[in-house]
């Protein structure tokens, strides 16, 4: 009876070690916090980048809130999109959006420009008052880790095809949609998806 037992407690625990190893390893590149499991903060949480002057700010800051990720550029013919996104933000940060744009250099060289000079870019232009960060890749061998998570193992992979491509992503940290660099902030897709999002807690 007593060898019966030991041997049920020996098959409970390598049945919950090997479950481990199956459900509770980390995906390649990232720390355990950013698995998924349900108590698990989501993956894009889970970054750190530089605001636009040069202090680290972490995404987790942003838990609970819908977010729109644009990589931007100064130089684009998509740049008056800025118009757009900050009509966005002014319309819906009351009920939890963020938009965070990422300016890069990627795209037909159309980001040059220091942090400071696409500071005073944005901000003169076109009165931005979301969420700037420092300029970063979104693609290549120096790709940003935000954008490897976006782009080779969200829900939407493929590469950032230029300028102003946007991701959505719900309160619960989830990537739910991607949109074309060319569609702009205001259309109805986007402006759907985010209303819906906003009503969802």
């Amino acid at each position: 009876m007593k060898r019966s037992s030991q041997l049920t407690l020996l098959i409970g625990f390598t049945t919950c070690v090997l479950l481990t190893l199956m459900f509770g390893a980390c995906k390649p590149g990232y720390s355990a916090e950013t698995s998924t499991g349900s108590d698990a903060m989501a993956p894009v949480y889970a970054f750190t980048l530089n605001d636009i002057d040069g202090k680290p700010l972490a995404l987790n800051a942003f838990m609970g809130k819908v977010l729109l990720l644009v990589n931007t550029a100064s130089l684009c013919g998509n740049t008056p999109q800025y118009e757009g996104l900050q009509t966005l933000y002014e319309q819906y940060r009351e009920q939890g959006l963020e938009i965070l744009a990422f300016p890069a250099n990627n795209f037909g060289k159309q980001e040059p420009g220091t942090n400071e000079e696409i500071k005073s870019f944005c901000y003169t232009k076109y009165a931005l008052e979301f969420p700037l960060f420092s300029k970063i890749s979104v693609k290549g061998q120096d790709m940003h880790p935000l954008y490897h998570y976006l782009t080779t193992q969200s829900p939407f992979p493929g590469e950032i095809e230029w300028n102003f491509q946007k991701f959505l992503v719900n309160r619960q940290g989830e990537v739910i949609a991607r949109y074309r660099p060319g569609l702009k902030p205001l259309s109805a897709q986007i402006v759907q998806d985010i209303e819906r999002a906003l009503d969802k807690s």
